[in-house]
C-alpha cells in the first residue's frame, strides 16, 4: 500500500468531521446523523462523540447528549498523547505535561479530558482561578463529567469558597456518583463553614469503610480540637500515628495542641520515623517541628532549636519567597496612602460597621483578643478570612500580566461605586461564616495589616485592632510554628525580623494618616493587667461593657488557630518569656529587627 492510499482514511475522517461541524449551527439533526456515520466506521473517534453530543444538546436530547459526551471522554483518555500527558502529571513533570497538552487543545479545543488535565496542571502551580475557568468550560461542554465537577469542588474549596464547593458536590450526589473522596471533601467543606459536628459524623462514615486512612483520623482530630474536645482529638491523632508512624503531619498536629506533652515512647516513635527509608521531605519537616516541641517541653533547648532550625531550613528551601517584596509594598503604601488620598475619598465604600479586623503577626496574641471580644454578646468570632488579600490580588491582576499594578497603586483609580461594591462583596463572602445574629463579627487574618488602605476605602466604618507582642518573643514563636499556608516569611529568622520591622513601619504610617482608627493591644500589657486592657479594648470599639469579656476562657466556641487550647484557659504569663531560653540562637532575628527591638511598642 502506498503513502497516498494509507493516508486516505485519515483524510476522509477529517473531511467528515469538518462537514459535521459545518452542519451543527443550522442543521443539528443532520450533524448528528453525520457523526453517527463517522462512529460506525471509527467507533473510537472522540471528536465524533463530542460533535454528536453537541448536536443532541441542540436538539434537546439531554440524555443522549450526556451519553455521547461521556463516550467522548472515554475515547479521549485512550489517546496516546493524553496518556503521555497523564504520565507526566503522575511524575509531576509539569513542563512536559504542558508541552503535550497545549498543542492538543489547540487542535481540539473542546476535548474535555485534555481541558481537565490542563486544569489539574494549573491547580498544581497555584493558578486556582485558571483551573476553575478551565473546569467550568469542561462542564459546560460535558455537564455529566463527574471527575471534572469533583475537581471544581476541590479548587473552590482551596480558594476558601466552601459553600460553592458544596453546591458542586450536591450535583455529584444528585447524579448518584458520590464516592469516599467526595464524602471527605464534603466533610472538609462543612467543617470550614462551622458545621464541625456534622463534619465529624461525615468523616466517621468514611472511616467505617476506610478505617486505615490516617488522614481521615487527622481530619477528625482537627474538628474535635476546634470544638474544644481535646482528649478525643488526641485519641484520633494517636490512632492515625499508630497506623502510619512516618506520617509527620499527624505528629505535628499533636505538637500543635500546645498544651500536649509527648511521652518518651512517642518521642522514640518519631525518631524512628525520622530515620524511615524513603521519608518524604514534607514528613521530615513535620517530624522535626514536632520533635522541636518535644525537646522544648523537656527543657533541652539546644536539641529543640536544632530540630526547629532543620525543619525551617528545609521548608524555606522549598518556598519561592522574596523577603524584599513586603518592604517594597510598604514603601508603595506610604507613598500612596497620604492624608490627602483619604480626604479626597471621604464617603467611599460600604458604610456597614459590622467588621472588626484583628491584624498583626501570627502568634502575637490575636486569638486571645478574638476570644475576649467573642465573649461579648454583640460580637461573633468567625475565623481568619482570606478575602481581603484575594480581592487585592484580583484588582491588581495576575502577576506577570501586561499592565499589572501592584497594591496599592490600583486603589487610586477606584470609584466610589466600585469601593461600595467591593465592601458589599466582602460582606457577602463572609455571610456563610456568620451563624449568629450578633451585629459585629471578627476577621482575624493577621496579614490584613498590609491591606489597611483597601479596607479603609471599601469598609470605612470597620474597626481595627492591632495585636502586638515583643518582637523576639513573637518572632521565635513564628519560627517554631509550621503553618499550613500563607505565612512564607516564618521559616527564616532574618525573614521574620524584616517582616516584623515592615509591619511596625506600616502601622506607624497608618497611625499618622488615620489617627485613632487603630486600637493597639500589647500582649505583655494584657497579661500584666487583664481587666484594665480588656476594658480599654471594649471601650475603644464603642461597645458597652460586659463582664463576660473577663470570663472569656469560659466561652465555648469553635477555634481553629494554634492557640485554641491556650485561650480556653485564664490569662497567664507562662509563655511570655519562653523565647529567652533560645536567645543564644536568635542573633539573625535581632539583627534583622534593628532599632525595632527597642521601640516596637509604638
Amino acid at each position: 500500500m502506498n503513502a497516498a492510499s494509507s493516508a486516505a482514511p485519515a483524510l476522509n475522517l477529517a473531511s467528515a468531521l469538518a462537514d459535521c461541524r459545518q452542519l451543527l449551527p443550522d442543521r443539528p439533526e443532520r450533524a448528528a446523523e453525520k457523526a453517527r456515520e463517522v462512529l460506525a466506521g471509527a467507533p473510537e473517534c472522540a471528536e465524533a462523540y463530542r460533535l454528536l453530543g453537541t448536536a443532541l444538546r441542540l436538539l434537546g436530547d439531554d440524555d443522549g447528549a450526556t451519553e455521547a459526551e461521556l463516550s467522548a471522554i472515554s475515547a479521549s483518555v485512550r489517546d496516546p498523547e493524553l496518556i503521555s500527558a497523564a504520565s507526566a502529571l503522575v511524575d509531576n513533570d509539569l513542563p512536559l505535561a504542558e508541552s503535550i497538552l497545549r498543542p492538543v487543545l489547540k487542535r481540539r479545543p473542546t476535548d474535555v479530558a485534555a481541558i481537565r488535565m490542563m486544569a489539574e496542571l494549573a491547580a498544581r502551580i497555584g493558578r486556582l482561578g485558571d483551573a476553575e475557568n478551565l473546569l467550568r468550560r469542561a462542564l459546560e461542554l460535558a455537564p455529566a463529567f463527574t471527575a471534572a465537577r469533583a475537581n471544581l469542588a476541590t479548587v473552590l474549596y482551596k480558594q476558601q469558597r466552601p459553600a460553592e464547593a458544596l453546591e458542586e458536590l450536591d450535583r455529584i450526589t444528585a447524579q448518584g456518583e458520590s464516592d469516599l473522596a467526595h464524602s471527605s471533601l464534603r466533610a472538609a467543606a462543612v467543617g470550614r463553614l462551622g458545621g464541625h459536628e456534622e463534619a465529624i459524623a461525615l468523616y466517621r462514615q468514611v472511616l467505617e469503610r476506610h478505617p486505615g486512612d490516617p488522614r481521615i483520623w487527622m481530619s477528625v482530630g482537627h474538628n474535635l480540637r476546634t470544638l474544644g474536645r481535646v482528649d478525643e482529638a488526641i485519641a484520633a491523632y494517636r490512632k492515625g500515628a499508630e497506623l502510619r508512624p512516618e506520617f509527620g503531619e499527624i505528629w505535628w498536629s499533636l505538637a500543635n495542641l500546645k498544651t500536649f506533652r509527648f511521652s518518651d515512647r512517642e518521642v522514640d516513635a518519631m525518631r524512628q520515623a525520622l530515620a524511615h527509608e524513603g521519608l518524604t521531605p514534607e514528613n521530615e519537616v513535620h517530624l522535626n517541628f514536632a520533635l522541636g516541641k518535644a525537646m522544648e517541653d523537656r527543657a533541652q533547648w539546644a536539641k529543640s532549636f536544632a530540630h526547629y532550625e532543620t525543619a525551617n531550613r528545609e521548608r524555606r528551601t522549598a518556598l519561592d519567597y522574596d523577603p524584599g517584596e513586603i518592604e517594597r509594598q510598604v514603601d508603595r503604601s506610604i507613598s500612596v496612602l497620604t492624608p490627602e488620598f483619604f480626604a479626597e475619598r471621604k464617603g467611599f465604600g460600604c458604610p456597614s460597621p459590622d467588621p472588626i479586623f484583628i491584624v498583626g503577626l501570627p502568634r502575637a496574641g490575636s486569638t486571645l483578643v478574638e476570644q475576649i471580644l467573642s465573649s461579648h454578646p454583640k460580637v461573633e468570632g468567625t475565623t481568619e478570612h482570606p478575602d481581603i488579600p484575594m480581592i487585592s490580588r484580583r484588582l491588581a491582576g495576575a502577576e506577570g500580566e501586561k499592565g499589572t499594578r501592584r497594591y496599592p497603586a490600583f486603589l487610586e483609580s477606584l470609584t466610589a461605586d466600585q469601593c461600595r461594591a467591593l465592601g458589599e462583596e466582602y460582606l457577602q463572602r463572609i455571610a456563610p461564616q456568620r451563624v449568629t445574629d450578633r451585629p459585629f463579627f471578627i476577621d482575624k487574618l493577621p496579614n490584613n495589616w498590609a491591606f489597611l488602605g483597601l479596607i479603609k476605602l471599601i469598609l470605612p466604618n470597620a474597626k481595627i485592632v492591632d495585636a502586638r507582642r515583643h518582637p523576639l518573643a513573637c518572632g521565635f514563636s513564628n519560627f517554631k510554628q509550621h503553618f499550613a499556608r500563607g505565612q512564607p516569611f516564618t521559616y527564616d529568622l532574618s525573614d521574620i525580623g524584616n517582616y516584623y520591622r515592615q509591619y511596625v513601619r506600616m502601622m506607624r504610617h497608618i497611625d499618622e494618616v488615620l489617627p485613632g482608627w487603630v486600637t493597639r493591644i500589647v500582649n505583655e500589657d494584657l497579661v500584666a493587667d487583664p481587666e484594665g486592657e480588656i476594658r480599654r479594648l471594649v471601650a475603644s470599639l464603642g461597645l458597652e461593657w460586659d463582664d463576660a469579656c473577663l470570663a472569656h476562657h469560659e466561652t465555648r466556641r469553635p477555634i481553629r488557630t494554634p492557640s485554641a487550647e491556650q485561650v480556653r484557659q485564664p490569662i497567664n504569663a507562662s509563655g511570655t518569656e519562653q523565647w529567652r531560653h533560645y536567645e543564644p540562637w536568635l542573633g539573625p532575628l535581632a539583627d534583622a529587627l534593628g532599632d525595632t527591638v527597642a521601640d516596637w511598642r509604638r
